[in-house]
C-alpha cells in the first residue's frame, strides 16, 4: 500500500521527508497535519514527496489522501537545543545537509554531538497467556477464559559517557500506524485503544485480539542529562506475527466473545532492526570487477568465478562485487546508463547469474552494489533533459543555477537524480525488483547522500521477501539514525582512519579500542554491526602507505576487533596498486597464509566477532630483547606501538595482542594467560630479564585467558 512506512521519532527542528510508497507517477497524492500539539504551526507541503519539521515536542498525525485511502503516519517530536531551526536532509548533521562543501572527504571527520550523546534501546516482543508472567506482571482475565497479550519490552541504556543509570531513562512506545490501519480494516479492536503500559515504563501490552496479521512496536529511549535538552536514542521495534490462519482459531467464549487460546494460534515473535544472522560469522571479500580477473572483453564474469573456489579457501564467505551494470565506460562502473542489465564489458546477464550460481555453490553470499543517488551523464534521460527545460526527464534530476546538474566533489560524469520525483522512485523500485531476488544484499553506495525515507521502504521491501536479505551503507562518517529501520552493517571509516593514523605513526595504537568505543558513544545501538576494512578500491594500499609490519597488525586487528571484517581484493597477496590488475602469479603466499590463518581463527573463536564483548586491560610494552632491565621499550618497538585488548562471548575468553612495530614485541598482560598462540598454533610465552611473563608477538597474537 501507499503508506508512507514506520513511525518517526525526531527532535524539534530536524526536518523528515515523507513520500508514498509504491507510488504510481500519474496518481495524486495530498498530505495534511491531521493532529498535532496545541501550539504547533508546523505544515506540510503540497507535493506528493515533501517535509514535515516538528516546531514543538509532542506528538503529530500526518495524514495522506491517496488512491488506496487515508494513511495516518505518527511523529513523535522532542525537544532540542535547535528547536525551531529547519535542519535540512533528515539527521541533523553537516553532511546530510546535501551541500557538497560541507561532507568530510578525509575520513577524518566523526559525528559531532554537544554534552552526552545518545542513549541506546532494544525493544523486544513475546507472547504471553492467562496467568503467564512478564517483566513481573502477571495478566489475568474476568471471564475466566484463557487469552493472551502481545508483551513488547524495552530495555534502555545511557549512552557510555553519561552519568544517568537506566532507571532514570523513560521510554516513549508507538504502535505502528500501518497495523492500527490493519486492525480496524480487519474488524479488530484499534491497538492503540487496547494498549497497555506497565506501572514502570518499559512494557507495553496489546490483546491478542487486537493483534492483525502483523503487530510491529518502536520504541525510543529519553535521557534528560542534568543541563542538557532530551537526548533520544536511535529507534529499535520488534513485531507479533500470526504463523498460522488467525481467524480460524479464535474460538466462542462464554458470553459470544472471541477469545484466542494459547495452543492456537501460532505467533512469531522478532526483532525488526536485528542484522541477519548470518552476519555474526560473516567476512566479506570486495572485488573491483574490472580488473580482478585477467579477461577479455565480455568475459570478465566468467573469469571471476573461476576464481571463486580460491576466494573461498582464504576463509571469506561474502562477495561485494562493484558495479556490474551497463555503464558510461569509466574503469569503475558507478556511472550507470542501463540499470536493467549487465555491463557487456563483463558478459550478459546469464553470465552474472552463473557467477551467483557459483558463489552459492561454493558456500559464499553475493552483495550488489545499488546505485540510487545518480545516473551517468550519458543515461538517455540526461541527454534528453540537458540545457532542455521542456524535457519530460527534466525533472528527474536536480539542477543547479548555472543550468548544471547537482553532484558532489565536482564529479562531472554524474548527475544526482530528484528523490522527490516519483517517477524516479518508481524507477529505482523496479531496479531493486529486478536484482534483490538474484542476490543476498546490498551494498548501498553513497548512502548518505539518498533520502531516508527511501532507505527505509527499500528496508521492508526486500525483508518482507527475504528476512536474511543484508543491507550495508557507505556512510562516511557513519549516522546511527541509519541503523532505524535502514541498514544492517555500516561502513566503520572512524576505525579505518584510526588505523590509519597507528599506522603512519601519528596515534598511538590504543586509539583504535576509542574507534570502537565511539560507536556507542555517538548513539550506535548494540545491535548494529559495522563493516571493518584497511583498503578498499577508493584508497590507497594499506601497506604502500604504511608498510608491511604495521599493514599485518592493521589486517589482524580488523580480524580480531567486534565487527564484519573485510578483504578487498589482492590485500592477501600483498598488492600494491588500488584499482591495478591483480598480480596474481607475484603473490607474497606468506601474505596469504597470515590471512587464511587470521580468518581461520576468527571462525574458530566467535568471541572475536561481533557479539564478543570488547574490554581492556592492563598491559607493559618492551622490545624484543628479553634482557632489557628495567623494562623499557627500545629499538624498533615504542610502546604506541602495541595494544593488548579482551575478547569474551561467555563461553570463551580471549586476549588479543597488536603489534604495528617492524620488530617483536614482548607484553606483559595483566591477566593469567595460557601459553599458545591460537594464531600461530605456537607457544608465545616467554620471560624477560626480571622473570617477567611476556606474550612474544610479531603483529598479532590471541591467547586463551585462565579460568580465575
Amino acid at each position: 500500500m501507499h503508506h508512507p512506512g514506520p513511525p518517526r521519532f525526531l527532535p524539534t527542528g530536524e526536518r523528515t521527508e515523507l513520500a508514498p510508497r509504491d507510488p504510481d507517477p500519474d496518481a495524486t497524492y495530498a498530505w495534511r497535519v491531521a493532529d498535532a500539539p496545541p501550539d504547533s504551526e508546523a505544515t506540510v507541503g503540497d507535493a506528493p514527496v515533501t517535509g514535515f519539521t516538528p516546531d514543538v515536542p509532542g506528538r503529530y498525525l500526518l495524514g495522506l489522501d491517496a488512491p488506496d485511502g487515508d494513511h495516518l503516519l505518527t511523529v513523535r517530536a522532542f525537544a532540542a537545543s535547535y528547536e525551531g531551526v529547519d535542519v535540512a536532509g533528515g539527521s541533523g548533521t553537516a553532511i546530510r545537509d546535501r551541500d557538497a562543501d560541507g561532507i568530510p572527504s578525509d575520513y577524518a571527520a566523526r559525528e559531532r554531538h554537544e554534552g552526552v550523546g545518545r542513549p541506546r534501546v532494544q525493544v523486544d516482543a513475546s507472547v504471553a497467556f492467562d496467568g503467564e508472567e512478564s517483566a513481573g506482571q502477571a495478566t489475568e482475565y474476568p471471564s475466566g477464559e484463557s487469552a493472551g497479550e502481545a508483551v513488547f519490552t524495552a530495555v534502555p541504556t545511557p549512552n557510555p559517557e553519561s552519568t544517568l543509570d537506566a532507571d532514570d531513562l523513560t521510554v516513549t512506545f508507538v504502535v505502528d500506524d500501518r497495523d492500527v490501519e490493519t486492525a480496524v480494516a480487519d474488524g479488530r479492536s484499534n491497538p492503540r485503544d487496547a494498549l497497555r503500559v506497565g506501572e514502570d515504563g518499559r512494557e507495553l501490552r496489546v490483546p491478542l485480539d487486537a493483534v492483525p496479521d502483523r503487530l510491529r512496536v518502536h520504541a525510543v529511549a529519553v535521557a534528560r542529562d542534568p543541563g542538557e535538552n532530551p537526548r533520544v536514542s536511535v529507534a529499535d521495534a520488534a513485531a507479533v506475527e500470526r504463523a498460522g490462519d488467525g481467524a480460524s482459531a479464535i474460538g466462542e467464549a462464554a458470553g459470544g466473545e472471541a477469545v484466542l487460546t494459547p495452543d492456537t494460534p501460532d505467533f512469531e515473535t522478532r526483532r525488526l532492526n536485528d542484522p541477519p544472522e548470518w552476519t555474526r560469522e560473516a567476512a566479506v571479500y570486495e572485488v573491483f570487477v574490472r580488473t580482478f580477473a585477467d579477461a577479455e572483453e565480455g568475459e570478465a564474469f566468467d573469469a571471476i568465478a573461476e576464481r571463486i573456489p580460491q576466494i573461498a579457501e582464504l576463509g571469506v564467505d561474502t562477495l561485494w562485487l562493484t558495479p556490474v551494470l551497463g555503464h558510461d565506460g569509466k574503469p569503475h562502473g558507478y556511472n550507470i546508463v542501463d540499470f536493467f542489465d549487465t555491463a557487456d564489458d563483463l558478459g550478459d546477464r546469464d553470465d552474472f547469474e552463473a557467477l551467483v550460481d557459483t558463489a552459492h555453490d561454493h558456500g559464499m553470499r553475493v552483495l550488489f552494489d545499488f546505485v540510487a543517488n545518480h545516473t551517468a551523464r550519458d543515461h538517455e534521460w540526461f541527454r534528453d533533459a540537458y540545457r532542455n527545460p521542456d524535457s519530460p526527464f527534466r525533472d528527474r534530476y536536480e539542477w543547479q543555477a548555472s543550468g548544471e546538474p547537482g553532484t558532489y566533489f565536482d564529479w562531472e560524469l554524474i548527475a544526482n537524480l530528484n528523490h522527490a520525483n516519483l517517477d524516479v522512485r518508481r524507477f529505482l523500485l523496479d531496479v531493486i525488483d529486478e536484482w534483490a531476488p538474484l542476490v543476498d544484499g546490498f551494498r548501498c553506495d553513497m548512502a548518505w547522500a539518498v533520502p531516508d525515507s527511501f532507505w527505509r521502504e527499500l528496508r521492508d521491501r526486500v525483508k518482507d521477501i527475504d528476512r536474511e536479505f543484508l543491507l550495508m551503507d557507505e556512510t562516511i562518517p557513519y549516522i546511527p539514525g541509519f541503523h532505524e529501520g535502514m541498514f544492517d552493517v555500516h561502513f566503520d571509516a572512524t576505525l579505518y582512519f584510526q588505523l590509519r593514523q597507528v599506522g603512519r605513526g601519528a596515534e598511538p595504537a590504543a586509539t583504535v579500542l576509542d574507534a570502537v568505543d565511539g560507536r556507542a558513544e555517538i548513539g550506535f545501538p548494540d545491535h548494529a554491526e559495522f563493516l571493518q576494512y584497511i583498503e578498499n578500491h577508493d584508497e590507497t594500499r594499506y601497506r604502500v602507505e604504511c608498510g608491511d609490519a604495521a599493514a599485518a597488525a592493521a589486517g589482524a586487528a580488523i580480524m580480531t576487533l567486534p565487527g564484519v571484517p573485510m578483504v578487498y581484493a589482492g590485500q592477501e597477496i600483498g598488492q600494491r596498486g588500488r584499482r591495478d590488475a591483480i598480480a596474481w602469479d607475484h603473490a607474497r603466499e606468506e601474505v596469504r597464509d597470515r590471512y587464511e590463518r587470521l580468518l581461520e581463527t576468527r571462525r574458530e573463536h566467535p568471541a572475536l566477532g561481533p557479539a564478543g564483548e570488547l574490554d581492556r586491560v592492563g598491559y607493559h610494552v618492551a622490545s624484543g630483547d628479553l634482557s632489557e632491565q628495567p623494562i623499557v621499550a627500545s629499538g624498533d618497538v615504542h610502546p604506541d606501538d602495541v595494544v593488548a585488548f579482551r575478547r569474551s562471548d561467555g563461553e570463551e575468553d580471549l586476549v588479543v595482542v597488536l603489534n604495528f612495530a617492524p620488530a617483536d614485541a614482548s607484553v606483559a598482560v595483566e591477566l593469567d594467560h595460557g601459553e599458545r598462540d591460537l594464531v600461530a598454533g605456537e607457544r608465545c610465552v616467554v620471560e624477560d630479564g626480571d622473570g617477567t611473563e611476556r606474550i612474544r608477538v610479531d603483529e598479532v597474537a590471541v591467547v586463551p585467558v585462565e579460568a580465575e
